[in-house]
């Protein structure tokens, strides 16, 4: 199993008010790996509503049985949509395939997972994001720096919870923060 850069992986990037970029608007989303070289994560609180689980599984030709979890299908990000990506419980490995984010957290991009979720196999703890948000080299600090970005502890709850219209003001309350309380327009004094 890799392992991934300790920066600013296993944490929550939330979009400030003031994201022009419709795509991100009010985006949480999970790094799963950061380094000198760039940046990877995956929203967790955009779903696509037309898309269900058995129908991506359906769509590969991978037969599902009565254990197969009802998951919904996130989009993950503007690269390489036509990608999957399933952020999960470290309850499940699969070997090279499964990067360790942190402990509990790991993300897999190989069909295996897929076929183990399928027969009910799989982590306790799943999503599947269509699409990743990538950063080159220095662009996520640039972000950051300029507001663009709030950083926070992941939890269980923003990950994984069912109620994704819910997640964006969950994650800032978590860092005291009221959502009401933000601007859309920011300043360095």
């Amino acid at each position: 199993m890799q392992e991934t850069s300790p920066q600013l992986a296993g944490q929550v990037l939330i979009a400030m008010p003031g994201m022009n970029d419709a795509r991100f608007g009010h985006a949480v989303i999970y790094i799963c790996s950061h380094s000198d070289q760039g940046a990877m994560g995956l929203i967790v609180n955009k779903p696509v509503p037309e898309l269900r689980f058995a129908q991506v599984l359906d769509q590969l030709g991978i037969k599902t049985d009565q254990n197969c979890p009802d998951i919904g299908v996130q989009f993950g990000g503007p690269v390489e949509t036509g990608r999957g990506f399933v952020l999960h419980s470290s309850d499940y490995q699969a070997g090279a395939g499964t990067l360790a984010v942190e402990d509990t957290v790991g993300m897999t991009g190989t069909s295996d997972i897929l076929q183990d979720m399928a027969r009910g196999l799989g982590p306790a703890k799943s999503l599947l994001a269509l699409g990743y948000s990538g950063w080159g080299p220095g662009q996520l600090e640039d972000e950051i720096a300029r507001n663009v970005w709030l950083t926070a502890k992941a939890v269980p709850e923003i990950l994984f919870g069912r109620a994704h219209e819910l997640k964006w003001t969950a994650a800032l309350r978590g860092l005291g923060v009221d959502p009401r309380s933000l601007s859309a327009i920011s300043g360095r004094a």
